[in-house]
């Protein structure tokens, strides 16, 4: 995957339109939010479960390294135990949402953050992602972000329930400890 990602990354800085520019970058980032989840993976002796702390470090950790760097991240520590299946889809939705997060929803980048929890409450996650925007209304602006589509169809491959919130402007997605 990082090869993949480095190909992605070297085709975007050479790209000549904004538009491929723009597409390349967005790749790279998904395809390292992905390797992040997966170093977790491979460093759990449980083939089956893993810490919702480490993973959630290691893939803010990697989107923090792919925003401006007066862009912010402030992660709650984590709680509970994931599945396997779960890794991927979640890694792609964290990153879907606080890149759109730090694109639309940070006014003042040196006074504001991004704020993400991921929480396990009787066999129920939850992960927030909030920041000090205007917010948005989901339904306004679906159909012309495919980053929301995608987490949209990522949460339903989970089972889960994705709603956004204004004031504060929050994204949330539930689901269960497994999801099948």
């Amino acid at each position: 995957m990082q090869v993949l990602q480095g190909l992605l990354h070297g085709a975007a800085r050479s790209a000549r339109s904004e538009e491929a520019r723009q597409v390349l970058e967005e790749a790279s980032r998904r395809i390292a939010a992905m390797a992040a989840a997966q170093r977790v993976l491979y460093g759990t002796t449980d083939a089956t479960r893993f810490s919702a702390e480490q993973f959630l470090g290691a893939v803010v950790e990697t989107i923090q390294q792919t925003l401006p760097n007066n862009v912010r991240i402030e992660r709650s520590p984590a709680t509970g135990v994931l599945s396997n299946d779960i890794a991927m889809p979640l890694a792609l939705i964290l990153n879907e949402l606080l890149t759109n997060a730090a694109k639309h929803g940070i006014q003042d980048p040196e006074r504001n953050g991004i704020r993400v929890t991921l929480n396990e409450r009787d066999g129920e996650y939850e992960l927030e992602v909030e920041d000090d925007g205007p917010g948005f209304e989901l339904s306004a602006v679906q159909q012309n972000s495919s980053g929301l589509r995608l987490v949209q169809g990522l949460a339903r491959q989970l089972r889960g329930e994705f709603e956004v919130t204004r004031a504060p402007s929050r994204a949330r997605l539930r689901f269960a400890t497994t999801s099948s």
